[in-house]
């Protein structure tokens, strides 16, 4: 029996305009369903592949507010997010979500606002995230709001945290999957992909399908220009 809390994502296409830019991002046009086996699932892939427009459309889907948070929250700054929520259904498993929460990098700080001003009602007391640095906040964010049995979708965290913190990043993910928790997880992070037992999904060469770690181009990158990297400079040309 799947024990996880979104066991598949599926697309009705008939809802989306046939001149969508939806329907020219190979990746995602060529999808009606996914499915979860893990709890843990990574997107990976090229900026443009699709990673994040998926991610936000489940997140939306599951009722998160598009700028991230919990579902309590619904703040707007910007309407950004895609048509193609409307056109995702999901299929739950058997256990119901404890708690959960979307977190995007690109609009971090506005969530950090809307976390300051609901905790000031909270009998835990405000929570000053915009006092610490960006990645500081993020990570103390995480700590605060993460716990187990519950669903939580991230997109590109690395962008706030250091390779240090990633690996925090990476221990409270594993300690919150070990407790029946849920991740959907967009990012370029080599450290990110390389959790164990995870789910790597790559958006590359116009299909989604599993990829192992190795293969991913964040590691194979990363790991050619660490292992030359007067080479790899000489070939750009700035050496």
């Amino acid at each position: 029996m799947n024990e996880l809390l979104i066991t598949e994502a599926q697309i009705d296409w008939s809802g989306i305009a046939s001149d969508s830019y939806l329907r020219k991002i190979p990746a995602i046009s060529s999808l009606d369903s996914l499915t979860f086996h893990k709890p843990v699932t990574f997107f990976a892939g090229e900026n443009g592949s699709g990673k994040s427009t998926l991610l936000e459309a489940i997140a939306a889907a599951y009722g998160f507010n598009p700028e991230g948070g919990s579902r309590n929250y619904s703040f707007s700054t910007y309407d950004s997010h895609s048509e193609l929520y409307r056109s995702v259904r999901l299929v739950k498993g058997y256990r119901r979500a404890r708690w959960g929460y979307f977190l995007r990098a690109e609009s971090f700080y506005n969530v950090a606002s809307a976390e300051e001003e609901y905790s000031r009602l909270s009998r835990k007391g405000p929570e000053y995230y915009h006092r610490a640095s960006h990645g500081e906040s993020f990570l103390k964010l995480v700590q605060n709001n993460f716990s187990g049995d519950s669903i939580y979708l991230l997109d590109e965290p690395e962008a706030a945290l250091s390779p240090q913190r990633l690996l925090t990043l990476m221990i409270e993910i594993s300690r919150c999957a070990e407790n029946g928790s849920q991740f959907l997880i967009a990012t370029h992070s080599p450290i990110l992909l390389g959790l164990p037992n995870a789910e790597l999904l790559s958006f590359d060469g116009g299909t989604i399908r599993p990829c192992a770690y190795e293969d991913t181009e964040s590691y194979r990158i990363t790991k050619m220009f660490l292992d030359d990297r007067r080479r790899i400079l000489h070939q750009l040309g700035i050496l």
